[in-house]
């Protein structure tokens, strides 16, 4: 700590100066207590992913039942206010979201099976076009471009076994998914339905404090997330309506399955939406020729200049309020970690631990503003065994008022479980 400024001769004039020396082995000291307090965050955050890491089959599943409720769980809140047991709204939500998905697979599925040979049929007329091209181009012969296929295949057949090992494991990866699928919409389901009780419970676990705080950081938190996932939904789903649109009409092959593609592509920003244009792009360039594939380049590009904007800054407002750079690191890192569903999770994931730090930062500067509406005096205590006065603090967010029927735990209607029949403070 500096030493108190002490008048010269004990009157008033300038404070004494400190020698460097003092000064620098401050700020040593103050770096050093800083760098082993960043030094053991770290290391928490480090041990936190190893624990995520070894339960990563139980995270995932939970994680994306989450994902999932978000979006089922405002039906649901619908029909509880509208006096349907949640037992019964939460299977009328689940069944529903089933039958959708089941029936756009249905749907898509025979239009893969007819167009998927036309396509390769396509696409081994093109190659055909690229040897003629460097053919004519590079001067290459007949003879030179088939030694070089032919050694192509020779590395693919010395290849077999780790190809078969790669097959293998993939089979094994897509087992493992269906399994997590089932679970995560099993824990949707138990989200949907038991879901709103979560935060009042937490209230009573941990105290009145404790749990308003956490009460606070998990509706915020539920909310963005929420509000996330609906929101690239419906922007997902005006992109894949005008380039599915666009598509059939350039007489794009597999125009829906590649609609379907840019819908859920919306739910990776930015990157998710380049590769599912990169693709439709190809696909246009292998069946239709150049001049089609650069029409439907332009027709992406034009859809992509409209959501970012005007849609996106209509749906979503202020949005993430993360910056582009952010979320292409974001999603970059959790491809590198996790594969797709890294890819997936990771924007969500910091928009999440974004409201948490901005939750954080107002509830120091609320701190903040108290201690300087109340600045702190010396107390003088004629009794020294007698304790200090309190002091009167002003109550954390109590601005704050959750509306009913969100997932912090609003009043429900008569009718909903007594569990659910909470107010925040």
């Amino acid at each position: 700590m500096t030493q108190p400024f002490v008048p010269a001769g004990g009157g008033t004039g300038s404070p004494r100066r400190q020698s460097r020396g003092r000064l620098i082995g401050d700020g040593l000291s103050w770096t050093a207590r800083w760098s082993l307090r960043l030094l053991l965050t770290a290391l928490g955050l480090v041990l936190i992913g190893l624990v995520i890491g070894a339960l990563w089959s139980i995270v995932l599943p939970v994680l994306l039942g989450l994902i999932v409720a978000t979006v089922l769980e405002p039906p649901a809140t619908w029909l509880r206010y509208r006096r349907v047991p949640p037992l019964l709204a939460a299977l009328i939500v689940v069944v529903g979201a089933l039958a959708v998905v089941g029936g756009v697979i249905a749907v898509i599925a025979p239009q893969v099976v007819a167009q998927v040979p036309q396509l390769v049929s396509a696409a081994t007329a093109g190659l055909d076009d690229v040897q003629g091209f460097l053919a004519r181009t590079f001067g290459l012969g007949q003879t030179q471009i088939g030694q070089a296929v032919q050694a192509t295949v020779d590395q693919l057949q010395s290849s077999a076994t780790a190809i078969a090992g790669a097959v293998l494991t993939g089979l094994t990866t897509i087992a493992n998914g269906v399994v997590d699928a089932v679970l995560a919409l099993v824990l949707a389901f138990l989200f949907v339905k038991d879901g709103y009780r979560f935060l009042p419970w937490v209230r009573r676990q941990v105290g009145s404090v404790a749990g308003e705080h956490l009460a606070q950081v998990g509706a915020r938190s539920w909310d963005r997330l929420g509000g996330f996932i609906r929101s690239q939904a419906i922007i997902g789903l005006a992109d894949a309506a005008c380039i599915g649109v666009g598509l059939v009409v350039l007489g794009v092959p597999l125009a829906l399955p590649l609609a379907v593609l840019t819908f859920f592509g919306a739910f990776i920003p930015i990157v998710g939406a380049l590769a599912a244009g990169i693709l439709s792009v190809l696909i246009a360039l292998v069946s239709n020729g150049l001049t089609n594939a650069l029409i439907v380049a332009a027709l992406i590009l034009a859809v992509q200049q409209i959501e970012g904007n005007l849609l996106q800054p209509l749906v979503q407002g202020r949005g993430l309020g993360l910056h582009a750079a952010v979320v292409i690191l974001a999603v970059t890192g959790g491809g590198s970690v996790a594969g797709i569903v890294g890819a997936f999770l990771a924007v969500p994931a910091v928009a999440v631990a974004a409201e948490i730090s901005r939750y954080v930062n107002e509830q120091i500067d609320l701190r903040a503003r108290s201690d300087e509406d109340h600045p702190s005096e010396p107390l003088v205590v004629d009794d020294p065994a007698a304790p200090p006065p309190r002091t009167t603090r002003r109550p954390p967010w109590s601005w704050w008022r959750r509306r009913p029927g969100s997932p912090s735990g609003g009043a429900p209607p008569e009718g909903v479980e007594g569990e659910a029949a909470t107010t925040t403070t």
